[in-house]
């Protein structure tokens, strides 16, 4: 018998509701969807989530155990969403806060198609810290668009990203903006002896990704960044599978579901399903910058994308939202090496931009992470 897939939620319940009751109910709203005694015996023992553990914390809530028969999954990542969060995500007070992955389940997926060490040859850094950057602000023309890129490639930056506000916009067209930030970095890498990847923003209809795909591989462009919670989880698969381009997952739309109270803990939303979905590296927020995420927060995301879950290679986490330059000597030596230090805004002050890139660069290249 194979082992089951057990999620681990912390449940709030109602004056007077009863925890194991709401439990059960939980288990079997995201299996059966149907109320006990209309279902025949044997299908609920095959089908049916069962309730485990159910036990009190300190904080009021429960933690609650729950086992799922991996068939239920189809093998399939929209129904294994689906089953993780599917109708009970219509309820309140449920957190996803850990989940044991049965071997046979994570052999279904393949992850991500680079993963850390890809990623590292493509920028050609062995063991460092990388740094990026994203070239910005929306409104502005694919021609300084492209020179910010070569500017951050000739100061030897590892990743020049898209913002994920650049689409396809009359300012910047997405092909015209590509190609041309594309020249400017390649020819960047010719003049200084760099390996800069650029990474234009792929989020986009889903009827044009396909012919945004053969541009990326026609021009040689090796990496892209994608939005799975605007996509969807199952395009970031498929493009992990299919396009041979190293993906960069942005986290815009996904917030919500990493609730305080209800949703997904970060690490296993941003560390776990990203990764599984074939993230090579996973874009957030760093702590003290402008977003509300903790250290605690980004360390969790850190320490699941680079634990075991069966094969699946493990993964960038790539830090930004607001990351100051002047503050790298701080909080590089507070993450690991497998991460990447997304640079923009504080850049862009400068009067030098391709001054402040190579500072940055020499920051990170000078600062002991934490020892993995």
């Amino acid at each position: 018998m194979s082992a089951p897939l057990r999620l681990h939620y912390r449940l709030r319940v109602a004056a007077g509701e009863d925890a194991e009751r709401r439990a059960g109910h939980l288990a079997r709203e995201q299996t059966l969807e149907a109320p006990e005694g209309i279902v025949p015996r044997e299908i609920e023992e095959r089908a049916l989530g069962r309730v485990e553990s159910v036990a009190p914390r300190d904080d009021g809530a429960f933690d609650v155990a729950i086992c799922y028969p991996v068939e239920a999954t189809g093998r399939e990542l929209p129904q294994l969403l689906n089953l993780l969060w599917g109708n009970v995500s219509l309820q309140q007070g449920v957190r996803i806060e850990r989940i044991d992955w049965p071997d046979e389940l994570l052999a279904a997926f393949r992850g991500p198609a680079f993963g850390v060490a890809g990623l590292r040859g493509l920028c050609r850094a062995e063991s460092r810290p990388l740094t990026a950057t994203a070239i910005k602000p929306l409104g502005l023309a694919p021609r300084d668009l492209a020179r910010r890129a070569g500017e951050c490639a000739l100061a030897g930056i590892d990743l020049v990203k898209d913002d994920h506000g650049l689409a396809d916009q009359s300012w910047a067209p997405f092909r015209e903006r590509v190609l041309a930030v594309h020249d400017q970095v390649e020819r960047a890498n010719r003049v200084g002896g760099g390996a800069t990847v650029y990474a234009p923003n792929l989020t986009g209809p889903a009827d044009r990704i396909g012919e945004r795909v053969e541009l990326l591989a026609e021009i040689g462009v090796r990496a892209a960044m994608v939005a799975p919670a605007l996509l969807g989880f199952d395009t970031l698969r498929s493009l992990a599978e299919t396009s041979g381009l190293a993906l960069l997952a942005h986290p815009a739309f996904a917030g919500t579901l990493a609730g305080g109270e209800h949703g997904f803990a970060p690490g296993i939303l941003f560390g776990d399903l990203f990764r599984l979905a074939g993230a090579d590296a996973v874009i957030f927020p760093n702590a003290g910058g402008r977003f509300p995420w903790t250290y605690d927060d980004c360390r969790a995301i850190e320490r699941r994308l680079g634990a075991p879950l069966g094969e699946l290679d493990p993964a960038f986490l790539m830090l930004g939202g607001g990351v100051d330059a002047a503050s790298l000597a701080v909080w590089v030596p507070r993450y690991g090496p497998d991460t990447i230090w997304l640079v923009s805004g504080s850049l862009y002050r400068q009067d030098d931009l391709r001054r402040a890139a190579a500072e940055m660069v020499a920051i990170v290249a000078t600062t002991p992470a934490r020892p993995a």
